[in-house]
């Protein structure tokens, strides 16, 4: 009860937020360099070009350009930004069952040199269910900004090539999910080891499509450790840290698709692990089934785990999503805990998007449910 009590609170909330505007404005560099100097800053112009007022310097992702004499950026410069808030409260947490609001912010630059290649940064903010016990939709965390990932595509002849920091390695494959996931578990379509995630790790990885629509990928990872005793770096590819090497097989079709990975993992500090998982996605008149499979190996011991989403993109204004995976993957012996999900997701304008949800996680102690409303705004 003191759930769906505390959840009362949303609609208000909620009306507070709705009048919440965007502002993607033009952005003079140097009057933002003279802040430190300035005891008054004017808000209203703080973003005008006083070289040229219709230049823009940053308008909402817009392209960027050098034609001040005072410098700026790129023509083939880039930039999009995000605000996710959501606010909700998990019954059965044991830590709170408070209702909560978090938020992130993502800002995203990306600049082309030769047209045919893209250097992207992503720059990430935010908090995230610090009061629960569960964060299901995996917000940003820090309230500093922070680079989150750095990487570099590239064509080589037929080839397309990426290499990167902070990337995960299936930053190279094609996948063949189409679920619409409300929670971080099911965003992978249930093969979220097979396709590979990392911390501090440098990616490089090479993909090539077919005209027939199938497609080879291919990745290797390495993470920059430091070693325990001794303080230092133990370098990349070395035989003290962990490596990561994977491959993926897709075809897409008109209305389906199919992908095959396969990962392994030295794991410099544990047990060797090698997975393999499976995703394919149909797409019917009336909605959009996605299934994984992903099973895994460590030492002699074999573990397996799957998902079932399905997506129903047109019903009245949004589309609608249900979903249901289990929480890992899990040997024969152990007990299988699931997790469900329900959301409906709707437009309200271009850049705003509204999306309720409900969601169960089985545990070892008591299940918990959690009911979240999570507002998206892209600029």
């Amino acid at each position: 009860m003191k759930l769906f009590k505390s959840l009362l609170v949303a609609p208000a909330t909620l009306g507070l937020l709705a009048p919440l505007s965007v502002f993607a404005g033009e952005a003079s560099l140097d009057d933002i360099s003279k802040y430190s100097s300035s005891e008054n800053i004017d808000f209203a112009n703080a973003f005008i070009n006083e070289a040229s007022s219709n230049t823009p310097l940053i308008a909402g992702g817009e392209g960027l350009v050098d034609s001040s004499p005072e410098g700026g950026f790129s023509e083939t410069t880039t930039a999009s930004f995000s605000v996710d808030a959501a606010i909700g409260a998990i019954d059965g947490d044991e830590t709170s069952e408070a209702t909560v609001f978090d938020y992130q912010f993502n800002i995203g630059l990306s600049t082309s040199f030769t047209g045919e290649d893209s250097l992207d940064v992503a720059i990430d903010s935010g908090s995230s269910f610090a009061s629960t016990k569960d964060n299901p939709l995996a917000f940003d965390t820090g309230a500093g900004l922070s680079v989150d990932g750095i990487t570099y595509a590239f064509p080589v002849g037929g080839l397309s090539m990426v290499v990167g920091v902070d990337t995960d390695l299936s930053t190279a494959f094609t996948g063949a999910c189409s679920y619409s996931a409300f929670t971080d578990y099911m965003g992978d379509c249930g093969t979220g080891n097979s396709i590979g995630s990392v911390g501090n790790g440098v990616t490089a990885a090479g993909s090539y499509a077919f005209d027939s629509g199938f497609s080879l990928a291919g990745a290797i990872t390495s993470t920059n450790d430091t070693d325990a005793a001794t303080k230092e770096k133990v370098g990349l590819l070395t035989k003290e840290g962990s490596d990561s090497y994977g491959i993926e097989a897709a075809y897409t079709a008109d209305s389906w698709g199919v992908s095959v990975a396969y990962v392994y993992d030295d794991n410099a500090a544990a047990a060797e692990t090698t997975t393999w998982g499976v995703n394919g996605t149909y797409s019917f008149d009336l909605a959009d089934v996605s299934v994984g499979y992903e099973t895994e190996e460590t030492s002699g011991t074999d573990k397996s785990g799957y998902f079932v989403g399905v997506t129903f993109p047109e019903v009245g204004p949004g589309s609608v999503s249900i979903g249901a995976a289990t929480v890992g993957n899990y040997t024969d012996a152990e007990t299988e805990y699931l997790m469900y999900e329900a959301s409906y997701s709707y437009p309200v304008n271009d850049g705003l998007t509204i999306t309720p949800g409900v969601y169960i996680k089985e545990t070892d102690g008591d299940d918990l449910t959690g009911v979240i409303v999570k507002s998206s705004f892209s600029f």
